[in-house]
């Protein structure tokens, strides 16, 4: 990612042609890991025109794709500029992660034994995220982490409890990720989600919710002594 007047540019290369549909969510994840993980920081500007450039895609999807994401309150529309990444306060940083912390806990808990099997794609992801926090991938840590997360919700069984811990965790934002306790909590999570895996293999289902309450808290303290950096490079985009 890198900045031109204030716009921000998404590289790593332009996005394979596919079906519509599935291009608009591509263009969703990628928007979404900068903006959750903190490098597209409160106040940035997007611009539809200047994403679909670096991108390589026209500019319909793209702004499906923003306008997604101001639905789930990560983006605003500002008339004739673009989309503004919205702030979010440390108050609302710690009442997302303690709503995460209860919701998250009661899927793992009611987590469908026989739908999780013997964890073979729950290993094979958390391999995936050790990989990437070993190698200082964060692109691949935050998106393996999101996959990882979303896959062990999942066999709770509940559309509507998956949907509402997602909504939850894509506001939380990952600020500090790449600062020194940053990497240190990553490489704590790396641990536990093998932990999580291990667990459940076990039939233990408690000590499984207990861990990803833990696991949650574990950001917490990263995400808020981070936050008011964020704020103030907000601030000074006003």
């Amino acid at each position: 990612m890198h900045l031109d007047n204030g716009i921000l540019l998404l590289v790593g290369g332009t996005l394979p042609e596919r079906p519509d549909a599935n291009l608009r969510t591509t263009v969703v994840q990628r928007i979404r890991l900068e903006i959750v993980s903190g490098k597209a920081g409160p106040g940035m500007v997007l611009s539809v025109p200047a994403l679909a450039k670096a991108l390589g895609v026209s500019t319909t999807p793209v702004r499906e794709a923003l306008l997604e994401l101001v639905r789930n309150g990560l983006l605003e529309p500002m008339k004739n500029r673009g989309f503004r990444v919205l702030p979010v306060s440390a108050d609302d940083l710690n009442d997302l992660a303690r709503m995460r912390v209860h919701l998250e806990a009661l899927a793992v808990s009611s987590i469908q034994l026989e739908r999780f099997g013997d964890g073979t794609r729950l290993r094979g992801l958390a391999q995936a995220i050790a990989d990437a926090a070993r190698q200082g991938d964060v692109q691949g840590y935050v998106t393996n982490d999101r996959t990882f997360h979303y896959e062990l919700i999942s066999l709770a069984g509940s559309r509507y409890l998956t949907e509402m811990i997602m909504y939850l965790r894509d506001n939380m934002r990952i600020y500090g990720l790449e600062s020194e306790v940053g990497r240190v909590q990553q490489r704590r999570s790396v641990d536990e989600h093998f932990e999580l895996v291990d667990l459940l293999s076990r039939g233990e289902r408690a000590g499984a919710a207990e861990l990803i309450s833990q696991h949650i808290r574990g950001w917490v303290s990263v995400v808020s002594s981070n936050a008011p950096l964020m704020r103030d490079e907000a601030k000074a985009r006003e």
